[in-house]
């Protein structure tokens, strides 16, 4: 061995008069060998001050003890929540994570679910933020060891991992609807997306168990930023503005509504009452503290790792799957009877 050069598998076995499979199962643990023979791998490896190679003997186990994590966006205070809980997870599990932001991209999320066919990952956390065109579906489908989580990706057979959007939604609908609002805007996403559907049907059952057909929620369909909230304030300003409460569907449209209405000069609740959704940012620090439905963001990010790794892999069945965790709604003060 040259000076200067990391000594290998083969220059333990050399120096051990073993062939290097016999050092690599060793090392490894799988193998039992003769008291002498084994002697002879341990002062070789003293001797020549061997350390394994840990990516190497992770492939050698056909396994890398890392989990793949797909989110669309750091920056988003939800996506970010979700990642440090999944990081502390895996951490208490001796697991690394690989962290891949696609920028809610179609492109840059096929390329990381094709982590797991390259063998770089040893299961995948996947999280996207708008509609599927069939083609995540199809990829997860031939891939394998995927937890959906967060938002759907219909027609996909993997195990998925929600919060009770329909439950948010009625909380939301039964605390307008209890102040005596009849008439809600609910501003959200796109409607095929799960999130969007099913905390708007929950808004409207709440609102008609209370007030029957006098009930109404219009829609508004958006991503879940504050540029849309910005956007679909300025729209319900220049409109008839009939509605007497928005229900906004994310922390990041809350935001973007509040901003607008600060600057020209609406009241919250004192013109139009507003409840937020997710709860991760500081609505509690606004003026006044939003009421908000609260989504387990910790809760969601652990159990996602725990489901992927207690899944057994090799009997689980295609199927679509799915798993709930309860919301909660947390009540403030930005809700109060419509204005007369």
């Amino acid at each position: 061995m040259a000076r200067g050069t990391t000594p290998s598998l083969k220059d333990v076995a050399a120096a051990a008069s073993v062939s290097v499979t016999t050092v690599s199962r060793f090392v490894n643990g799988s193998l039992d060998l003769p008291f002498q023979t084994k002697k002879r791998i341990e002062d070789a490896i003293k001797t020549l001050n061997y350390r394994p190679n840990p990516h190497a003997r992770r492939l050698s186990r056909g396994r890398s003890d890392t989990i793949g994590l797909v989110v669309p966006d750091i920056a988003n205070p939800f996506f970010a929540t979700l990642v440090a809980a999944v990081e502390q997870a895996a951490d208490e599990k001796k697991l690394a994570v690989s962290l891949h932001a696609t920028l809610n991209r179609p492109g840059r999320e096929i390329e990381y679910l094709q982590l797991i066919e390259r063998n770089h990952v040893d299961g995948l956390i996947f999280v996207t933020n708008h509609p599927d065109d069939g083609a995540l579906a199809a990829l997860i489908n031939g891939s394998g060891k995927v937890i959906i989580v967060d938002e759907d990706i219909p027609d996909s057979k993997a195990p998925k991992l929600f919060c009770d959007n329909e439950q948010g939604g009625h909380l939301a609908g039964r605390h307008l609807a209890e102040q005596g609002h009849r008439h809600v805007l609910f501003i959200g996403g796109d409607e095929r997306m799960i999130s969007a559907r099913r905390r708007y049907d929950g808004l409207l059952k709440a609102l008609r168990e209370r007030h029957g057909g006098e009930a109404r929620a219009d829609r508004y369909a958006g991503e879940y930023t504050i540029e849309y909230g910005r956007a679909a304030a300025l729209d319900y300003l220049s409109g008839d503005r009939k509605a007497t409460a928005i229900f906004a569907s994310s922390d990041e449209i809350a935001i973007g509504l509040v901003e607008v209405f600060r600057s020209r000069g609406v009241s919250i609740p004192g013109d139009i009452s507003v409840i937020g959704f997710d709860d991760v940012g500081p609505l509690h620090l606004f003026a006044p503290p939003l009421t908000a439905i609260r989504q387990p963001v910790r809760q969601i990010g652990r159990r996602s790792l725990e489901l992927l790794l207690e899944t057994n892999w090799h009997e689980w069945k295609p199927s679509a799957s799915e798993e709930l965790l309860p919301v909660e709604i947390v009540v403030r003060n930005s809700v109060a009877p419509p204005a007369k």
